[in-house]
């Protein structure tokens, strides 16, 4: 084609494409997630990865995501948080304890719900009961609920052979707990005969976490003491307190316990408590079962082992005659840094279906956070999960307090000072007392 003919063709070409519409860049958002999971837990911020395609198609954006994941210690991965809010740079979405809602909500680091919540019926699924723990003293909901789980007491069933028991007996602990029919005294005692028959070595008929958290808040509750009170007011109730510390006092006495648990390393402490070969009776979390079938009794036949090896049950009764145990929901926050919220909503929801917390859940020894859940064969399946579900039934929180950390670090104190033999019951509890009143002014000791 000559020039000449070729130029009205690239005229008429020119002219056709100015009358189409250019098609608009897409806006780029960059949403930053953080999250801290240990060994079967990394679905906590990878599930974000997930659904991102699926968020930018609905929403005709870019997202890059910036998932910051690891195992850092609670207490500087908290830190952290705190002192890059408070710089105005913090991430978007944080994932954190249900209790830290309390100092996060009146610092202004976290922002209220509320009003986006209604905006995503994923959300409509969620466990009515769990919404209560993301709540501020405010009334208003500041977190998402990412799992669920419960503190159960985990039990040696060879142990309890080589004392005496037979196979029905062992079978039958677990529902002997649930009716109270077995008592957190009748657990000492139990205990205390496989030390003095030398089933186990002193110190090593019960153990609990060797450092502070929220399990050993129910020792506290079984015993009828509360940390609030109806006007939201934080309390401390001294008998309740007494109680408890006398009765650690006397494990301590008898040989149960001597505190040589007290502030291990957790792998030392797995290592001792999962093979079901040293320590009889262990409280921990509904998490552990996986970690340790995976990373303490692989070699032997992971989750097969435990089963044959294991028991389960609840905290047995204390004085006040119930069977008891302690949900510590994780929750998504959105940081008051952020500057996409409803990108990070939009996230926050697409995570809260059936499929994507299953794959947290189950994988993780965790427990489902929607209705939905407990229909998919999939969780119905998973047969610890199964198990464990029913002690929701039983279950406390701890409060979304500002001073929940002082008063739980004071609490904790009594407790390490009579295990460790260093003070009698009643001068810890008068040490604790004075710390309370010292760190928490308005608080009241009844």
């Amino acid at each position: 084609m000559s020039v000449r003919r070729l130029i009205p063709v690239l005229l008429i070409a020119a002219l056709l494409l100015a009358l189409v519409p250019a098609t608009a860049a897409q806006e780029t958002v960059t949403i930053r997630a953080r999250c801290r999971a240990g060994a079967t837990e990394e679905w906590r911020c990878n599930n974000f990865a997930e659904v991102e395609a699926q968020v930018e198609a609905a929403l005709g954006i870019d997202i890059q995501l910036e998932l910051i994941q690891d195992n850092l210690d609670w207490g500087p991965y908290k830190q952290e948080f705190q002192l890059s809010s408070e710089a105005g740079e913090a991430v978007d979405i944080i994932l954190s304890g249900h209790e830290d809602i309390g100092a996060w909500s009146v610092a202004g680091f976290v922002i209220p719900l509320d009003d986006l919540i209604p905006n995503y019926p994923e959300f409509a699924d969620v466990v009515p009961s769990l919404w209560d723990s993301m709540k501020a003293p405010d009334g208003l909901i500041y977190g998402i609920p990412q799992d669920a789980e419960a503190r159960p007491l985990y039990f040696s069933k060879p142990l309890l052979s080589d004392l005496g028991w037979s196979d029905e007996e062992i079978a039958s602990l677990s529902d002997r707990i649930m009716a109270g029919e077995f008592t957190f005294e009748d657990m000492l005692d139990t205990a205390q005969e496989a030390v003095e028959l030398g089933v186990v070595e002193a110190g090593n008929g019960y153990w609990h976490r060797p450092v502070n958290g929220p399990d050993l808040l129910y020792f506290y509750y079984g015993m009828g003491g509360s940390v609030l009170d109806d006007e939201g007011n934080m309390v401390f109730d001294k008998q309740a307190a007494l109680d408890v510390y006398t009765q650690f006092a006397d494990a301590r006495e008898r040989g149960v316990m001597n505190g040589s648990h007290l502030g291990i390393a957790w792998v030392d402490w797995h290592t001792a408590v999962a093979p079901g070969e040293k320590v009889l009776f262990a409280s921990g979390g509904t998490w552990f079962w996986f970690d340790w079938a995976l990373n303490y009794v692989g070699d032997r036949g992971g989750e097969d082992y435990l089963w044959e090896n294991i028991g389960v049950a609840l905290i047995p009764a204390m004085k006040t005659g119930k069977p008891i145990t302690l949900t510590h929901p994780l929750a998504y926050m959105v940081s008051s840094s952020s500057k996409n919220v409803d990108v990070a909503m939009a996230l926050l929801a697409a995570i809260t279906t059936p499929e994507a917390n299953n794959r947290h859940a189950i994988g993780s020894a965790h427990l489902g956070i929607l209705n939905a859940q407990l229909e998919s064969e999939e969780y119905k399946d998973a047969r610890f999960l199964s198990l464990a579900h029913s002690m929701l039934d039983y279950t406390t929180f701890i409060p979304n307090h500002p001073n929940w950390g002082a008063w739980s670090e004071a609490y904790w104190a009594g407790i390490q000072s009579v295990e460790s033999g260093e003070l009698s019951p009643e001068a810890a509890l008068d040490v604790v007392v004075s710390r309370l009143q010292n760190e928490i002014p308005d608080i009241i000791i009844r």
